[in-house]
């Protein structure tokens, strides 16, 4: 039977396809505003140069140092620089670092967002930002944080590198993952999470091979969207928590922990959720949801090991204790004994029973 629910709809203008980065002159236009500030990381800089000369007398300047985890430091930065520069609203170009810097100086100042995602991190549907300061990274929402519109061109992914295709769309899954046993979830985001999951299960064998392959391109920013849309209404649990202690702590990659810890997330709450997580273990088969996360991602070559992403065994202590120290809502149990149990499993790299 159908439960009851509430949707607020969805607020931010999405504008998808081949080639859509032409439209992001008109997108600032109808917006109203003349002067934006342009947003990258120092690796996508001379894109951003090139957005800048695409918008001609709209483009306020650029800021080009955005930086993993968003720390605070980086954000006073930008804003001087928001400021000197006139601007009256951001356009974030790049992927979930880009993206948090602009909620980062929008929620400081009241500024519009344009968001150009290029990878599948999918922070840009959501009302969520998460910020890092004094060695500890943490999260709020507030309705300021979401942006605006979000303009998504196909064609500025056809170069991400293959390794992070993977880890940036299993960062998305993870986010679809923990919507299906959300306290808040309701049927559409259920219905967004359960085709991302086949697109992406479709895409990324695909692009593995043929990382230009424009439909599957297609098919896998489709589902990085629906994810999205489903993090930003949604409740976060233990994965989202956990990733965030390892980033922030320990100045682990975003991605690439997203990418480890999802399968053994997944498997601590699959036996408290009852059947919520059938939709993942139908599309990735073996029985389980968490152990076809976790073949799906060796399958498609993603790191397996948080021993390979710099954290050593002596970190495992302090990460469950941080960890637990101020839990989010979980549907199962957060102890210090399981989660320390679920890190030496995410750091040895093995399938979760």
């Amino acid at each position: 039977m159908t439960r009851p629910f509430v949707f607020p709809g969805l607020s931010t203008r999405v504008v998808f396809g081949h080639g859509t980065l032409a439209q992001v002159p008109d997108e600032v236009a109808r917006m109203g505003h003349s002067r934006a500030l342009i947003l990258s990381t120092p690796h996508q800089r001379a894109e951003a140069r090139a957005l800048a000369d695409r918008l001609g007398d709209k483009a306020a300047g650029i800021f080009a140092g955005a930086a993993m985890h968003t720390p605070v430091e980086v954000t006073e930065q930008a804003i001087a620089a928001f400021r000197a520069a006139r601007a009256d609203c951001v356009v974030s170009l790049g992927g979930g670092s880009t993206t948090g810097l602009g909620k980062a100086i929008a929620v400081r100042t009241g500024a519009d967002q344009l968001v150009i995602p290029t990878t599948y991190a999918g922070s840009e549907m959501t009302d969520i930002l998460g910020e890092t300061a004094g060695g500890e990274k943490t999260t709020r929402r507030d309705p300021a944080i979401r942006p605006e519109v979000v303009v998504y061109d196909v064609d500025l992914t056809l170069t991400l590198p293959v390794a992070l295709t993977v880890t940036s769309a299993l960062n998305a899954i993870a986010h679809a993952m923990e919507g299906f046993y959300a306290p808040d979830r309701h049927p559409i985001t259920e219905a967004l999470s359960r085709d991302a999951m086949v697109a992406f299960r479709d895409a990324l064998p695909v692009l593995i091979e043929d990382p230009v392959n424009g439909e599957a391109r297609a098919r896998a920013l489709y589902a990085a969207w629906g994810c999205s849309v489903t993090l930003g209404h949604v409740t976060m649990a233990l994965h989202h928590k956990l990733a965030h202690v390892l980033g922030g702590s320990f100045g682990l990659p975003h991605a690439e922990t997203h990418a480890v810890l999802l399968p053994h997330t997944t498997a601590y709450n699959e036996a408290a959720v009852g059947g919520l997580l059938a939709p993942i273990a139908d599309t990735f088969g073996h029985g389980s949801a968490g152990a076809g996360l976790w073949h799906f991602a060796k399958a498609v070559n993603a790191p397996l090991r948080l021993a390979d992403l710099g954290m050593t065994e002596g970190d495992l202590d302090r990460a469950a204790e941080i960890a637990t120290r101020n839990p989010y809502a979980n549907p199962r149990p957060v102890s210090r004994d399981g989660i320390r149990q679920l890190l030496q499993q995410a750091w040895d790299g093995q399938c979760p029973a």
